[in-house]
């Protein structure tokens, strides 16, 4: 389906705020990024699910996105419609040791809700940057937590349009993945049980994990967080600093010398210098030691 076209059909659609031809470089923590068709920003759960369904109905392409605080975008953009599920739909309720979060949700908005409550077990996701939502796909985690830890149902839309809730087994938790991704799943709500303890035990524990990140992350720079997966048995970032690669660089994008596992924009980078760069990342330590690094950012856009 041509522009045009497809402009003509959400022309009289309401599923929120619609954008046409908007630069995803504006809604990525990597600053890169050419323009999706349309960007549907929903304002409640019933914008999520018609929007969904009105692209299904019609063999619209799409695709879901929540902070996107893990993407890297093709400098061409995204054809079709891109829906994001953010910081308008980030209602967070607490019913004693439980929290039921929407899924777009910031992980370090629902930090300060546990803390607030003296509710213990989410410090370790304090400062991961995105959504919800995002983090239950990929079953996020650092510092020996993980999303599969904290989860007990997880609502979502299924590919057949009807809203149904997953326990924490159902949702088959693992490294990185989960069934939202094997099955297509639209990710709505989540609940999380936590546990009572002193505030200033949570606080203090979120703090020391908060300064580790700021000592240890290139966060001053644009980035799309942890760039390779940890293969096993080894660390993404040592093999890289190994492979005498710390700070090397293609045009604006470099492997930051704080943290060899991230790659940054240190100014106008674009896919395709980031894209090169780990590339060359790839078939170095691959050639040095025989070790296959995984891209843990989501790379997407149309050609």
């Amino acid at each position: 389906m041509g522009k045009s076209n497809l402009y003509e059909l959400f022309e009289n659609e309401n599923f929120g705020k619609i954008l046409y031809n908007e630069p995803m470089k504006n809604h990525t923590s990597f600053k890169i990024g050419g323009p999706a068709d349309i960007l549907i920003i929903p304002d409640n759960e019933q914008d999520i699910i018609d929007a969904i369904k009105f692209c299904r109905n019609n063999d619209v392409k799409y695709f879901i996105m929540g902070n996107g605080t893990n993407l890297l975008v093709k400098d061409t953009g995204i054809r079709g419609v891109v829906i994001k599920v953010a910081n308008g739909f980030d209602k967070i309720d607490v019913n004693n040791d439980i929290l039921i979060c929407q899924s777009g949700a910031l992980l370090s908005k629902i930090a300060k809700v546990a803390l607030r409550n003296s509710l213990a077990g989410f410090e370790f996701a304090s400062g991961i940057p995105g959504s919800i939502g995002g983090a239950i796909t990929m079953n996020a985690g650092a510092y020996g937590g993980e999303m599969k830890d904290i989860v007990t149902k997880v609502k979502v839309l299924d590919r057949d349009n009807n809203v149904v809730e997953f326990t924490n087994d159902e949702m088959k938790f693992r490294y990185r993945g989960s069934e939202v991704i094997d099955q297509e799943l639209v990710v709505l709500g989540v609940e999380i049980k936590l546990e009572k303890e002193e505030y200033s035990l949570i606080d203090e524990k979120m703090r020391d994990f908060t300064d580790r990140r700021i000592s240890k992350q290139p966060l001053e720079f644009p980035s799309g967080g942890s760039t390779f997966k940890r293969p096993e048995g080894y660390y993404a970032g040592k093999l890289i600093d190994d492979a005498g690669l710390r700070g090397v660089r293609y045009r604006d994008a470099q492997v930051s010398e704080k943290h060899c596992g991230f790659i940054i924009n240190t100014g106008e980078a674009t896919f395709e210098d980031v894209i090169t760069l780990i590339k060359t990342v790839q078939k170095i330590v691959h050639d040095k030691f025989g070790v296959k690094l995984e891209t843990e950012i989501k790379i997407i856009g149309d050609d």
